[in-house]
């Protein structure tokens, strides 16, 4: 009896210590923070561990632990392999500004295919001739107030 009591303890605690190393395999966690793999991510998480490398071979070398041509060689492929990094950021983000030049065009056909508004000569100000946008009461130059106009039917 003593023995099936203590071998029931046991389970429910090895059960208890591996319930959190199963929840985190599981992949329905809700209060997980989500990991960014976009190749973005990556590449700046890499550059900046080479920035750490490069302060931590700085420091090294300045402590004396270092000879210099180790320091020159290290230092200059670690400069080279941030270089690399940085070009390959660039050539990550570029079709993303393609991307905005896409909508800019969309966005530009899109008001082009606009109904026409009244004509601008409504909300040209009488005083100084300034051509406000539509619709308003004053003008945005000089603050004089513009009559709203009837339209002809």
């Amino acid at each position: 009896m003593l023995l099936l009591s203590a071998v029931l303890i046991s389970i429910a605690l090895a059960a208890y210590v591996v319930s959190p190393l199963l929840a985190a395999t599981s992949p329905s966690r809700e209060g997980a923070v989500p990991i960014d793999v976009t190749p973005q991510a990556d590449l700046k998480r890499r550059r900046l561990v080479v920035y750490e490398n490069i302060q931590d071979l700085e420091f090294e070398y300045k402590a004396g632990k270092i000879a210099r041509q180790d320091y020159e060689s290290l230092r200059e492929n670690y400069t080279a392999e941030a270089a690399e990094l940085m070009l390959a950021s660039q050539e990550v983000e570029r079709p993303v500004l393609s991307e905005d030049a896409f909508i800019e065009r969309e966005v530009a056909a899109r008001r082009a295919r606009r109904k026409p508004g009244p004509p601008a000569e409504e909300y040209r100000c009488p005083k100084c001739g300034f051509e406000n946008p539509l619709p308003v009461k004053f003008c945005g130059e000089c603050g004089a107030p513009i009559a709203a106009r009837k339209r002809k039917s």
